[in-house]
Protein backbone atom coordinates (compact mmCIF):
# COMPACT_ATOMS: atom_id res chain seq x y z
CA UNK A 1 0.00 0.00 0.00
CA UNK A 2 1.29 3.38 -0.89
CA UNK A 3 1.82 5.87 1.95
CA UNK A 4 -0.41 9.09 2.06
CA UNK A 5 1.42 11.88 0.91
CA UNK A 6 0.39 14.00 3.81
CA UNK A 7 1.95 11.42 6.39
CA UNK A 8 4.75 12.73 8.75
CA UNK A 9 8.41 11.18 7.67
CA UNK A 10 10.41 9.50 10.20
CA UNK A 11 12.72 12.47 10.68
CA UNK A 12 9.38 14.49 11.62
CA UNK A 13 8.41 11.95 14.32
CA UNK A 14 12.12 11.94 15.87
CA UNK A 15 11.95 15.63 16.27
CA UNK A 16 8.14 15.23 17.79
CA UNK A 17 10.05 12.81 20.72
CA UNK A 18 12.62 14.88 21.35
CA UNK A 19 10.05 17.77 21.77
CA UNK A 20 8.52 15.50 23.75
CA UNK A 21 11.00 13.79 26.23
CA UNK A 22 13.17 16.83 25.93
CA UNK A 23 10.56 19.76 27.26
CA UNK A 24 10.38 18.01 30.95
CA UNK A 25 13.37 17.43 31.17
CA UNK A 26 14.83 21.15 30.37
CA UNK A 27 11.58 22.69 32.65
CA UNK A 28 12.39 19.66 35.56
CA UNK A 29 16.24 21.59 35.25
CA UNK A 30 14.77 24.94 35.16
CA UNK A 31 12.96 24.16 38.59
CA UNK A 32 16.01 22.39 40.51
CA UNK A 33 18.63 25.32 39.40
CA UNK A 34 20.66 27.38 41.57
CA UNK A 35 18.67 30.09 42.80
CA UNK A 36 20.29 33.67 43.18
CA UNK A 37 18.76 35.32 46.37
CA UNK A 38 15.49 37.58 46.13
CA UNK A 39 17.15 40.51 47.06
CA UNK A 40 18.98 40.56 43.85
CA UNK A 41 22.67 41.14 43.23
CA UNK A 42 22.78 44.68 44.60
CA UNK A 43 21.73 43.76 48.11
CA UNK A 44 23.47 40.95 48.38
CA UNK A 45 27.04 42.98 47.26
CA UNK A 46 25.07 45.13 50.11
CA UNK A 47 24.55 42.41 52.63
CA UNK A 48 29.00 41.39 51.78
CA UNK A 49 30.42 44.28 52.87
CA UNK A 50 28.07 44.64 56.32
CA UNK A 51 29.29 41.35 57.50
CA UNK A 52 33.12 42.67 56.62
CA UNK A 53 34.65 44.63 59.56
CA UNK A 54 36.62 47.74 58.17
CA UNK A 55 39.90 48.30 59.08
CA UNK A 56 38.85 52.15 59.97
CA UNK A 57 37.37 53.38 63.27
CA UNK A 58 34.06 53.64 63.84
CA UNK A 59 32.07 56.59 62.02
CA UNK A 60 31.96 60.22 63.73
CA UNK A 61 29.79 61.04 65.87
CA UNK A 62 28.09 64.29 64.17
CA UNK A 63 26.30 67.15 66.59
CA UNK A 64 22.47 67.96 65.46
CA UNK A 65 22.49 70.26 62.81
CA UNK A 66 19.28 70.14 60.48
CA UNK A 67 18.44 71.84 57.39
CA UNK A 68 16.66 75.48 57.17
CA UNK A 69 13.52 73.78 55.76
CA UNK A 70 9.74 74.30 57.68
CA UNK A 71 7.86 71.41 58.51
CA UNK A 72 5.85 70.60 54.80
CA UNK A 73 9.29 70.85 53.13
CA UNK A 74 10.97 68.78 55.88
CA UNK A 75 8.03 65.73 55.71
CA UNK A 76 7.83 65.74 52.00
CA UNK A 77 11.72 65.04 52.02
CA UNK A 78 11.73 62.50 54.59
CA UNK A 79 8.51 60.69 53.00
CA UNK A 80 10.57 60.55 50.41
CA UNK A 81 13.35 58.72 51.69
CA UNK A 82 12.62 54.69 51.30
CA UNK A 83 13.17 52.97 53.96
CA UNK A 84 15.94 50.25 53.81
CA UNK A 85 15.54 46.89 52.59
CA UNK A 86 17.81 45.12 54.24
CA UNK A 87 16.84 43.33 57.30
CA UNK A 88 16.25 44.67 60.80
CA UNK A 89 16.75 42.40 63.57
CA UNK A 90 16.18 43.07 67.20
CA UNK A 91 18.81 44.48 69.57
CA UNK A 92 20.19 41.71 72.25
CA UNK A 93 18.73 42.43 75.40
CA UNK A 94 20.49 44.91 77.72
CA UNK A 95 21.14 44.13 81.71
CA UNK A 96 23.30 46.61 83.28
CA UNK A 97 25.64 45.43 85.24
CA UNK A 98 26.97 48.60 87.61
CA UNK A 99 26.12 48.86 91.63
CA UNK A 100 23.24 50.32 93.05
CA UNK A 101 24.33 53.72 92.88
CA UNK A 102 25.27 53.19 89.03
CA UNK A 103 21.73 51.77 88.55
CA UNK A 104 19.78 54.68 90.35
CA UNK A 105 22.02 56.99 88.53
CA UNK A 106 21.21 55.26 84.99
CA UNK A 107 17.28 54.87 85.45
CA UNK A 108 17.09 58.48 86.43
CA UNK A 109 19.33 59.67 82.76
CA UNK A 110 17.33 57.31 80.87
CA UNK A 111 14.01 58.34 81.75
CA UNK A 112 15.18 61.86 81.52
CA UNK A 113 15.75 61.17 77.77
CA UNK A 114 12.62 59.48 77.54
CA UNK A 115 10.70 61.67 79.32
CA UNK A 116 11.88 65.26 77.54
CA UNK A 117 12.09 63.26 74.36
CA UNK A 118 9.23 61.22 73.27
CA UNK A 119 7.06 63.26 76.21
CA UNK A 120 4.55 61.25 78.24
CA UNK A 121 4.16 58.76 75.74
CA UNK A 122 5.20 55.57 76.93
CA UNK A 123 6.03 53.67 72.99
CA UNK A 124 8.03 56.65 72.11
CA UNK A 125 9.90 56.48 75.54
CA UNK A 126 10.66 52.86 74.91
CA UNK A 127 11.75 53.64 71.66
CA UNK A 128 14.08 56.59 73.13
CA UNK A 129 15.44 54.03 75.67
CA UNK A 130 16.27 51.37 72.95
CA UNK A 131 18.28 53.77 71.13
CA UNK A 132 20.10 54.89 74.20
CA UNK A 133 21.26 51.41 74.64
CA UNK A 134 22.08 51.12 71.59
CA UNK A 135 24.07 53.82 72.22
CA UNK A 136 26.31 52.64 75.11
CA UNK A 137 27.12 49.08 73.26
CA UNK A 138 28.33 51.24 70.41
CA UNK A 139 31.86 51.88 69.88
CA UNK A 140 31.39 55.49 68.87
CA UNK A 141 30.47 56.86 71.44
CA UNK A 142 30.58 57.17 75.57
CA UNK A 143 29.91 53.30 77.57
CA UNK A 144 27.68 54.81 80.36
CA UNK A 145 23.81 55.90 80.12
CA UNK A 146 24.72 58.88 81.57
CA UNK A 147 27.54 59.71 78.98
CA UNK A 148 25.43 58.91 76.21
CA UNK A 149 22.55 60.99 77.12
CA UNK A 150 24.46 63.65 78.31
CA UNK A 151 27.01 63.52 75.36
CA UNK A 152 28.08 67.25 74.38
CA UNK A 153 26.26 68.99 76.55
CA UNK A 154 28.54 71.46 77.36
CA UNK A 155 27.61 73.15 74.32
CA UNK A 156 24.83 74.79 72.50
CA UNK A 157 25.20 73.19 69.92
CA UNK A 158 26.33 69.86 69.54
CA UNK A 159 24.79 67.72 72.69
CA UNK A 160 23.07 64.63 71.04
CA UNK A 161 19.56 64.77 72.53
CA UNK A 162 18.97 68.53 72.32
CA UNK A 163 17.00 68.38 75.56
CA UNK A 164 20.41 68.34 77.53
CA UNK A 165 21.51 71.99 75.55
CA UNK A 166 18.24 73.63 74.95
CA UNK A 167 17.09 75.05 77.92
CA UNK A 168 13.66 72.08 77.89
CA UNK A 169 15.45 71.01 81.88
CA UNK A 170 14.09 74.15 82.98
CA UNK A 171 10.35 72.61 82.72
CA UNK A 172 9.48 70.33 85.50
CA UNK A 173 7.88 67.02 84.48
CA UNK A 174 4.91 65.41 86.37
CA UNK A 175 4.89 63.27 89.16
CA UNK A 176 3.18 60.88 87.26
CA UNK A 177 4.90 61.36 84.34
CA UNK A 178 8.34 60.93 85.85
CA UNK A 179 7.32 57.88 87.28
CA UNK A 180 5.93 55.77 84.23
CA UNK A 181 9.17 57.12 82.44
CA UNK A 182 11.42 55.70 85.48
CA UNK A 183 9.71 52.15 84.87
CA UNK A 184 10.21 51.73 81.45
CA UNK A 185 13.91 53.02 82.51
CA UNK A 186 14.14 50.19 84.53
CA UNK A 187 12.66 47.48 82.56
CA UNK A 188 15.10 48.56 79.51
CA UNK A 189 17.96 48.21 81.52
CA UNK A 190 16.57 44.83 83.09
CA UNK A 191 16.70 43.45 79.53
CA UNK A 192 13.25 44.36 78.13
CA UNK A 193 13.43 45.39 74.56
CA UNK A 194 11.88 47.19 71.96
CA UNK A 195 12.02 45.44 69.01
CA UNK A 196 10.54 47.52 66.29
CA UNK A 197 13.72 50.26 65.96
CA UNK A 198 16.26 47.22 66.25
CA UNK A 199 19.66 48.36 66.28
CA UNK A 200 19.09 52.04 65.36
CA UNK A 201 21.79 54.62 67.07
CA UNK A 202 19.80 58.10 65.43
CA UNK A 203 16.19 59.26 65.15
CA UNK A 204 14.70 62.69 64.58
CA UNK A 205 11.03 63.93 64.08
CA UNK A 206 9.57 63.92 60.55
CA UNK A 207 9.71 67.61 60.31
CA UNK A 208 13.23 68.26 60.55
CA UNK A 209 15.92 67.21 58.37
CA UNK A 210 19.29 66.29 59.99
CA UNK A 211 22.60 66.74 58.42
CA UNK A 212 23.77 63.23 59.21
CA UNK A 213 19.92 62.01 57.81
CA UNK A 214 21.11 61.19 54.59
CA UNK A 215 24.48 59.08 55.04
CA UNK A 216 22.37 56.68 57.44
CA UNK A 217 19.80 53.82 56.79
CA UNK A 218 16.12 54.50 57.54
CA UNK A 219 15.09 51.30 59.07
CA UNK A 220 11.40 52.32 60.66
CA UNK A 221 9.27 54.92 61.85
CA UNK A 222 7.31 55.41 65.69
CA UNK A 223 4.74 57.86 65.75
CA UNK A 224 6.36 61.18 63.70
CA UNK A 225 9.93 59.63 64.98
CA UNK A 226 12.10 58.06 61.98
CA UNK A 227 14.87 55.72 63.39
CA UNK A 228 18.46 55.31 61.67
CA UNK A 229 21.53 53.16 61.94
CA UNK A 230 24.68 53.44 60.06
CA UNK A 231 25.17 51.50 56.63
CA UNK A 232 28.15 48.58 56.50
CA UNK A 233 29.36 47.06 59.35
CA UNK A 234 28.99 49.57 61.67
CA UNK A 235 25.46 49.24 61.68
CA UNK A 236 25.25 45.80 61.77
CA UNK A 237 24.61 43.21 65.30
CA UNK A 238 28.09 42.47 65.51
CA UNK A 239 29.39 46.47 66.11
CA UNK A 240 27.43 46.62 69.17
CA UNK A 241 29.91 44.30 71.33
CA UNK A 242 31.08 46.88 73.44
CA UNK A 243 30.30 46.08 77.14
CA UNK A 244 29.46 49.04 79.14
CA UNK A 245 32.87 50.30 81.05
CA UNK A 246 33.17 52.59 84.65
CA UNK A 247 30.66 54.04 86.88
CA UNK A 248 27.47 56.22 85.88
CA UNK A 249 28.64 59.81 86.05
CA UNK A 250 27.28 62.80 87.92
CA UNK A 251 24.36 64.96 85.86
CA UNK A 252 24.28 68.51 87.58
CA UNK A 253 21.17 69.51 85.49
CA UNK A 254 18.60 67.03 86.48
CA UNK A 255 19.77 67.02 90.37
CA UNK A 256 16.65 68.20 90.85
CA UNK A 257 14.72 65.71 89.45
CA UNK A 258 17.29 63.04 90.58
CA UNK A 259 18.71 62.53 94.49
CA UNK A 260 20.90 60.08 92.13
CA UNK A 261 22.56 63.08 90.79
CA UNK A 262 22.72 65.30 93.75
CA UNK A 263 26.11 67.09 94.07
CA UNK A 264 26.16 66.69 97.64
CA UNK A 265 24.52 63.51 98.34
CA UNK A 266 25.12 61.21 95.51
CA UNK A 267 27.39 58.40 97.02
CA UNK A 268 30.00 58.11 94.43
CA UNK A 269 30.72 61.75 95.08
CA UNK A 270 31.51 61.50 98.45
CA UNK A 271 34.12 59.50 100.51
CA UNK A 272 31.75 59.31 102.94
CA UNK A 273 27.94 59.77 102.83
CA UNK A 274 26.85 62.83 105.29
CA UNK A 275 25.52 62.28 108.23
CA UNK A 276 23.18 65.04 108.91
CA UNK A 277 22.63 67.25 106.24
CA UNK A 278 20.96 70.64 107.84
CA UNK A 279 19.16 73.80 105.84
CA UNK A 280 16.89 73.07 102.94
CA UNK A 281 18.18 69.63 101.53
CA UNK A 282 15.35 68.22 103.34
CA UNK A 283 13.14 70.30 102.31
CA UNK A 284 14.81 70.50 98.76
CA UNK A 285 14.38 66.61 98.71
CA UNK A 286 10.44 66.80 99.56
CA UNK A 287 9.79 69.12 96.54
CA UNK A 288 11.24 66.59 94.55
CA UNK A 289 8.40 63.70 92.03
CA UNK A 290 6.77 61.16 94.62
CA UNK A 291 7.09 57.97 94.26
CA UNK A 292 3.58 56.25 94.42
CA UNK A 293 4.43 53.32 97.76
CA UNK A 294 1.38 52.02 99.07
CA UNK A 295 0.11 48.27 99.74
CA UNK A 296 -0.22 47.14 96.68
CA UNK A 297 3.90 48.01 96.43
CA UNK A 298 4.42 45.00 99.33
CA UNK A 299 7.14 42.52 98.30
CA UNK A 300 8.14 44.78 95.31
CA UNK A 301 10.98 46.62 94.79
CA UNK A 302 11.05 50.44 94.90
CA UNK A 303 13.39 53.20 94.32
CA UNK A 304 16.18 49.74 94.33
CA UNK A 305 14.69 48.24 97.51
CA UNK A 306 11.85 45.81 98.48
CA UNK A 307 9.05 46.94 100.29
CA UNK A 308 8.15 44.72 103.35
CA UNK A 309 6.51 46.24 105.45
CA UNK A 310 4.28 49.81 105.91
CA UNK A 311 4.39 51.91 109.01
CA UNK A 312 0.55 52.74 110.25
CA UNK A 313 1.25 56.57 109.89
CA UNK A 314 2.47 56.56 106.48
CA UNK A 315 5.55 57.61 106.77
CA UNK A 316 7.65 54.88 108.10
CA UNK A 317 8.62 51.68 105.66
CA UNK A 318 10.57 48.45 107.08
CA UNK A 319 12.62 47.38 103.41
CA UNK A 320 15.26 44.96 102.65
CA UNK A 321 18.54 46.30 100.81
CA UNK A 322 20.18 45.10 97.59
CA UNK A 323 22.23 41.81 97.74
CA UNK A 324 24.53 43.47 95.83
CA UNK A 325 26.16 47.03 95.62
CA UNK A 326 28.48 49.05 98.13
CA UNK A 327 26.75 50.45 101.90
CA UNK A 328 27.79 53.57 100.70
CA UNK A 329 24.61 53.52 98.09
CA UNK A 330 22.49 53.21 100.78
CA UNK A 331 21.37 56.72 101.59
CA UNK A 332 20.93 57.26 97.93
CA UNK A 333 18.59 54.67 97.52
CA UNK A 334 16.42 56.09 100.61
CA UNK A 335 16.56 59.88 99.50
CA UNK A 336 15.29 57.86 95.94
CA UNK A 337 12.65 56.06 98.07
CA UNK A 338 11.64 59.03 100.56
CA UNK A 339 11.42 61.70 97.22
CA UNK A 340 8.57 63.92 97.69
CA UNK A 341 7.74 63.19 101.38
CA UNK A 342 7.50 65.98 104.11
CA UNK A 343 8.58 63.00 106.62
CA UNK A 344 9.85 60.02 105.92
CA UNK A 345 11.89 56.93 108.01
CA UNK A 346 13.46 53.85 107.15
CA UNK A 347 14.69 50.99 108.73
CA UNK A 348 16.32 48.73 106.25
CA UNK A 349 17.76 44.95 106.80
CA UNK A 350 19.73 42.36 104.47
CA UNK A 351 18.68 39.93 102.48
CA UNK A 352 17.26 36.90 104.74
CA UNK A 353 17.11 39.57 107.84
CA UNK A 354 13.74 41.87 106.77
CA UNK A 355 11.23 41.13 109.26
CA UNK A 356 7.49 40.77 107.67
CA UNK A 357 5.27 42.42 110.40
CA UNK A 358 5.39 45.21 113.35
CA UNK A 359 5.82 45.16 115.88
CA UNK A 360 10.17 44.48 116.11
CA UNK A 361 11.90 42.01 118.47
CA UNK A 362 14.99 42.98 120.13
CA UNK A 363 16.90 40.65 118.22
CA UNK A 364 15.31 41.91 114.73
CA UNK A 365 16.79 45.50 116.04
CA UNK A 366 19.93 44.22 116.37
CA UNK A 367 19.96 42.94 113.08
CA UNK A 368 18.73 46.62 111.27
CA UNK A 369 21.70 47.54 109.25
CA UNK A 370 20.44 51.16 107.71
CA UNK A 371 18.12 54.13 109.11
CA UNK A 372 17.01 57.07 107.37
CA UNK A 373 15.11 59.97 108.31
CA UNK A 374 14.06 63.21 106.81
CA UNK A 375 12.03 65.92 107.76
CA UNK A 376 11.41 68.64 105.50
CA UNK A 377 10.06 71.01 108.60
CA UNK A 378 13.40 71.02 110.83
CA UNK A 379 15.67 70.60 107.66
CA UNK A 380 16.84 67.17 109.55
CA UNK A 381 18.79 64.79 107.62
CA UNK A 382 20.24 61.73 108.49
CA UNK A 383 21.74 58.52 107.56
CA UNK A 384 23.27 55.96 109.85
CA UNK A 385 24.57 52.46 109.78
CA UNK A 386 25.17 49.66 112.42
CA UNK A 387 28.79 49.59 112.60
CA UNK A 388 28.96 45.91 113.89
CA UNK A 389 28.06 44.88 110.66
CA UNK A 390 29.45 47.77 108.14
CA UNK A 391 32.60 50.04 110.16
CA UNK A 392 32.15 53.51 109.93
CA UNK A 393 32.51 56.77 111.66
CA UNK A 394 31.62 56.97 115.49
CA UNK A 395 29.03 59.43 114.46
CA UNK A 396 27.64 57.39 111.48
CA UNK A 397 26.70 54.44 113.41
CA UNK A 398 23.43 53.40 115.22
CA UNK A 399 23.29 53.41 119.31
CA UNK A 400 23.92 49.95 120.47
CA UNK A 401 21.37 48.30 122.93
CA UNK A 402 23.06 47.90 126.01
CA UNK A 403 22.54 46.14 128.70
CA UNK A 404 21.21 48.21 132.14
CA UNK A 405 22.03 46.31 135.58
CA UNK A 406 19.02 45.27 137.21
CA UNK A 407 18.65 47.21 140.65
CA UNK A 408 18.15 45.09 143.87
CA UNK A 409 15.03 44.83 145.75
CA UNK A 410 14.69 48.13 147.51
CA UNK A 411 11.44 47.13 149.16
CA UNK A 412 9.82 50.35 147.20
CA UNK A 413 6.27 48.57 146.32
CA UNK A 414 4.41 49.81 143.72
CA UNK A 415 7.34 51.68 141.89
CA UNK A 416 7.74 50.35 138.30
CA UNK A 417 11.74 48.38 138.11
CA UNK A 418 13.54 49.53 134.89
CA UNK A 419 13.56 47.02 131.78
CA UNK A 420 16.00 44.95 131.52
CA UNK A 421 17.25 46.22 128.07
CA UNK A 422 16.94 50.20 127.51
CA UNK A 423 14.93 50.89 124.29
CA UNK A 424 16.80 53.03 122.26
CA UNK A 425 14.58 55.14 119.19
CA UNK A 426 16.27 54.88 115.97
CA UNK A 427 14.14 58.04 114.84
CA UNK A 428 15.56 61.07 116.26
CA UNK A 429 13.19 63.25 118.46
CA UNK A 430 12.02 66.42 116.12
CA UNK A 431 12.63 69.45 118.16
CA UNK A 432 9.63 71.72 117.98
CA UNK A 433 9.75 75.11 118.07
CA UNK A 434 8.44 77.13 121.35
CA UNK A 435 4.57 78.06 120.99
CA UNK A 436 3.16 80.87 123.20
CA UNK A 437 3.43 80.55 126.82
CA UNK A 438 -0.50 78.94 127.92
CA UNK A 439 -2.95 81.70 129.81
CA UNK A 440 -2.98 80.97 133.30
Amino acid sequence: MAARADAPSPLAWIAWALILIGLPMAVAGWETRPRATVTGPRSSRAAAVRTARPPTPPPPVEPVEVYALDRDEARRFNAAVPFSRLANPAARPFVFSGSEEDLARAVDCLAAAELYEAGDDAVGEQAVAQVVLNRVRHPAFPKTVCGVVFQGQERRTGCQFTFTCDGALARTPGAAAWSRAREIARAALAGKVYKPVGYATHYHTDWVVPHWSGSLDKITSVGTHLFFRWRGWWGTPPAFRFKRDGGEPLIGKIARLSPAHEGGGAPAALDGPPVLVAGTGAAELAAQPKQAIGADMLGKSVAGVKLAVLGPDGKSFLVELPGSGSPDGWPALARTFCAGRLECRIMAWKPGATPAKLPLSDAQLDKMSFAYIHNAGSGLQRALWNCDQTPRPKDQCMRRRVAAAVPTDTGLAGVRRKERFETVKITPVIPVPPGPSPKG
